[in-house]
């Protein structure tokens, strides 16, 4: 991936951080659930495009930013949590060269072949 999208990517997670700093929970909460969207890893116990469409869900941005807004348009602590966590934890993903995965396996994605050994000439 390219420096200029690796550093796209750093600047989304640094929102993320910074918008959860206007929350009224602990910093800890953060590195905490960070990770928590992870849990749609467990969707590739039902096969490769089942596992895809639900990593894919619970990491994309568009839902995050849905969450987030609706959130604090309700005053809904849990929604703004949600969507904080789920962008931030989404940049961070990109940012490392995890993407949006394809039907044909867990290490494929949008952001190329994941464990992939890039050629050097």
């Amino acid at each position: 991936m390219s420096k200029i999208l690796k550093l796209e990517e750093l600047a989304m997670f640094l929102v993320g951080i910074f918008a959860f700093s206007f929350l009224p929970l602990e910093w800890w909460w953060f590195p905490l659930l960070l990770f928590v969207p992870d849990i749609g890893m467990l969707g590739y116990l039902y096969g490769n495009k089942t596992g895809a469409m639900i990593y894919n869900l619970w990491h994309h941005k568009g839902l995050a930013i849905l969450l987030s807004v609706s959130g604090f348009y309700l005053n809904d602590l849990y929604l703004q949590v949600a969507g904080i966590i789920l962008f931030s934890h989404a940049s961070l993903d990109r940012l490392l060269g995890y993407g949006l995965k394809y039907d044909s396996g867990f290490k494929f994605t949008h952001l190329g072949e994941i464990g992939k050994k890039k050629v050097v000439s």
